[in-house]
């Protein structure tokens, strides 16, 4: 008898998610835990941080645009300099210690208002803390699954990170809108009172403490997933008997020495020199992320207003398209080469800025008309008149996304695909560099930005703050377009 290729295109795709069905428990942990993680992330480390600067550390723009620089620079080093430390300690202390830090630095961030206090004590050790969990989360997801749980188990932790921010990006509102934009909370029994950026950065803490109490009542250490089955040995890491403090310096000492060793013998490969151009071409379009992480909140809270419900037209209304777009556009190009889809996606999400380059007053017709009565009335549940700027941000904000969705899953492939044999992983790591450059213009560039062209009180020209922007994003796909005879590699079994 024939069989239903309906019904086995649907087993098939079932089939795909339970694979993990079987999976170990440490794997779900970890996606739980990431939930967790992304949401304290992202109460503190986008929208809330450079407005805690500026209202409660009495920063001006500007100082507070070095600081983000700096900080956000120092996140990445971390980032890339504890990678070894899974072999060094093993995944479970690794996780205690950076949920330890974090718990730490958001008290100090949560209680604390004096910059000598605050930014040493809480920002720095935050910075360590955070960098202690991604990439040993990233390890954590490949032992704690088998080979063919992986691709399905990935895809369902990139999906966690983006819940993670939408619900950030919710509560982030949630708060403005119960506190004030410069209210405060009273602690209850303890009689003292915190800001309302503060209380946020004290929920973040709150999301974390449970990461700790799971990572260390569930976890178990040595477990690891192979294709013959679930192995459970003693943990034994590369610096057994050593206390963590001595394991991590140790670690970072070892891997100065390979990125030594390594990164000077990547400069004899053309191969290298084609990833360097590839990437620093893509630095321009990630200034976008990081605009909208630092730049936007003090931007749209100064031309919408006190209490704006900022988190929802980016956090949450990006995440919640790069969810449902991101696997649906991967599917539908999978022929398209990742340097095709790169170019198509930088050049949607450099255009989408645009919007917001032009004077808000041209949307004023579609404001007054049914797209700003969904947008405004509907979903912000704002009152009277909707602001035209609110349309040009959500048409940015979806038009990016689209953009987002094409070419941010295929930066991972990329370096894969250009990388020589055997040497994917350096290539893999220094595909952070991109992130590295792009946090540090973003923050240096941002307070000069605000400070001249949208000040907290005088006359203000704040399109062209985007404008800047979008010209700045536009050189990724210009560039990517004309270097492409010579950056360009063949892709194995794409077009």
């Amino acid at each position: 008898m024939e069989k239903n290729p309906v019904v086995n295109a649907e087993e098939s795709f079932i089939g795909k998610f339970m694979v993990l069905s079987g999976a170990v428990r440490e794997l779900w942990l970890i996606f739980g835990t990431k939930i967790l993680t992304i949401i304290a992330y992202g109460l503190v480390g986008t929208s809330t941080l450079g407005l805690w600067l500026s209202s409660d550390l009495g920063m001006s723009d500007k100082s507070a645009g070095f600081v983000i620089a700096s900080w956000s620079s120092v996140l990445t080093i971390f980032t890339v300099m504890v990678g070894s430390l899974v072999d060094a300690v093993g995944i479970r202390k690794s996780l205690l210690a950076g949920f330890g830090l974090c718990v730490l630095a958001r008290f100090v961030m949560s209680f604390f208002s004096a910059p000598w206090i605050a930014l040493p004590l809480g920002l720095l050790p935050l910075a360590l803390g955070e960098a202690l969990q991604t990439p040993v989360m990233v390890a954590a997801v490949r032992r704690f699954s088998s080979t063919k749980q992986r691709s399905i188990a990935f895809s369902i932790y990139y999906s966690m990170m983006n819940v993670g921010f939408a619900v950030a990006a919710w509560t982030f509102d949630k708060v403005r809108a119960g506190l004030g934009e410069y209210g405060h909370y009273t602690i209850p029994y303890a009689g003292f009172q915190i800001s309302t950026y503060q209380t946020i950065i004290l929920l973040s803490l709150l999301f974390t403490i449970p990461n700790l109490l799971i990572i260390y009542f569930g976890l178990r250490g040595g477990v690891e997933a192979t294709d013959e089955g679930v192995k459970i040995n003693p943990e034994q890491t590369k610096y057994s008997g050593q206390s963590f403090l001595g394991a991590f310096f140790l670690s970072c000492r070892d891997a100065l020495k390979d990125w030594k060793r390594i990164f000077a013998s990547l400069w004899t490969q053309p191969t290298f020199y084609r990833f360097l151009a590839f990437f620093g071409f893509v630095v321009f379009v990630k200034l976008i992320l990081y605009h909208m992480y630092y730049t936007f909140p003090k931007f749209a809270i100064r031309e919408l207003g006190e209490g704006a419900p900022i988190g929802h037209i980016f956090g949450l209304l990006n995440a919640v398209i790069v969810v449902i777009l991101a696997p649906v556009i991967g599917a539908l190009t999978q022929r398209f080469t990742a340097y095709k889809a790169v170019v198509i996606g930088t050049t949607i999400a450099a255009l989408s800025v645009f919007f917001m380059a032009v004077p808000p007053a041209m949307f004023q017709n579609l404001a007054d008309g049914w797209l700003g009565n969904i947008i405004g009335h509907t979903w912000l549940g704002l009152a009277g008149p909707v602001n035209p700027l609110y349309v040009a941000i959500v048409l940015c904000v979806v038009i990016y996304s689209v953009g987002e969705s094409f070419y941010s899953p295929r930066l991972y492939e990329y370096p894969a695909a250009i990388a020589p044999k055997g040497q994917e992983g350096s290539y893999m790591a220094l595909s952070m560099l991109p992130y590295f450059f792009a946090k540090f213009i973003v923050g240096s560039i941002s307070g000069f930005l605000l400070a001249r062209y949208c000040p907290a009180e005088g006359p203000r020209n704040s399109q062209m703050i985007w404008l800047i922007v979008g010209s700045m994003a536009l050189l990724s796909p210009i560039g990517l377009l004309l270097a492409r005879r010579y950056i360009q590699v063949h892709e194995a079994g794409r077009e």
